[in-house]
């Protein structure tokens, strides 16, 4: 794999100008032509790319999914995220019968913005390429005035254009973070589809006592068995019932914790391990802070 350090690096690979600014940079999709390399087959950047594209012909393959373009979508990726590209008709990638923009900017660009602390707390910049916001007409016309908004800060550099291109991106991620939670409502039957596909796995996790085999269930086990990434089944999750993956693992764990203690004569000790837990300590540290009880209190309480 190879790692792509500098935007000026990736303008060399997609036969574009340099760069204007080192760190920050706006392109339009129309004027992407990819050299013929062995890089796009496993690649992963030092910064961050945030892409609106529209009718391309081409496929992006993130972990081990293909997502086609042919609708106007939105893609976050993170630095150090594997991709690789893979275009329909050739081996090169030509992105002239498609439109759209790409920002990228490294993190450097960020340093003393609050962005610089709280852009890792946008959990889109870890979904899955399947799972693309996509836009309605108006979502994305919002969308395009702020790349061009951006786009034309930057050609002339002074000491506002860092503070005025920075507004706009943390206004770009609000709006995208609005955007999602509005597809996640559109998308409710769906979701619905998988809670209840999500709270069956979970049960059968505990009821037959695959912790004891595989260990404590993770929010990343569950993710994988359903095709989604850690955070999009978390945030699907929230925007249902208010809490992430996490949280309904811990509210399952707790509930079969529970039966266990009432029901059977076996140690917390084994009672953990069933669980998953290596060690009882870090199940009774779990067990009291969700009840406010060690498991032996909570056991002589109904005794």
């Amino acid at each position: 794999m190879q790692i792509i350090d500098s935007l000026s690096e990736f303008h060399r690979l997609l036969s574009l100008t340099p760069p204007l600014h080192p760190l920050i940079s706006v392109v339009q999709i129309s004027e992407l032509h990819a050299v013929d390399s062995e890089v796009w087959k496993r690649f992963a950047t030092s910064f961050y790319t945030i892409s609106l594209k529209k009718n391309i012909q081409s496929k992006v393959k993130y972990g081990q999914k293909y997502y086609d373009f042919d609708s106007g979508t939105m893609i976050f990726t993170a630095p150090k995220q594997v991709q690789s590209v893979e275009a329909e008709l050739s081996n090169k990638f030509n992105a002239t019968t498609g439109s759209g923009y790409v920002l990228m900017f490294h993190p450097d660009f960020l340093v003393k913005h609050h962005l610089a602390g709280t852009i890792k707390n946008y959990g889109f910049f870890s979904y899955a390429v399947s799972e693309a916001l996509h836009l309605s007409e108006k979502e994305e016309s919002s969308v395009i005035a702020i790349f061009r908004n951006i786009e034309e800060e930057y050609q002339h550099i002074d000491h506002h254009t860092q503070g005025v291109i920075l507004t706009h991106i943390d206004l770009l991620l609000n709006y995208s973070n609005r955007f999602y939670e509005r597809q996640f409502i559109t998308r409710k039957a769906v979701n619905d589809t998988l809670l209840a596909k999500t709270e069956h796995l979970v049960n059968e996790y505990f009821n037959t006592e695959t912790g004891l085999q595989k260990g404590i269930l993770t929010v990343e086990y569950l993710a994988n068995l359903l095709n989604l990434s850690p955070n999009y089944l978390s945030d699907s999750l929230r925007s249902l019932t208010g809490q992430g993956a996490q949280q309904l693992i811990h509210e399952k764990l707790i509930e079969k914790a529970k039966e266990y203690l009432t029901t059977t004569t076996l140690s917390v000790s084994e009672i953990a391990y069933n669980l998953g837990f290596e060690h009882s300590q870090s199940f009774n540290k779990l067990f009291k802070s969700k009840t406010e009880m060690s498991p032996l209190e909570f056991r002589r309480s109904f005794n």
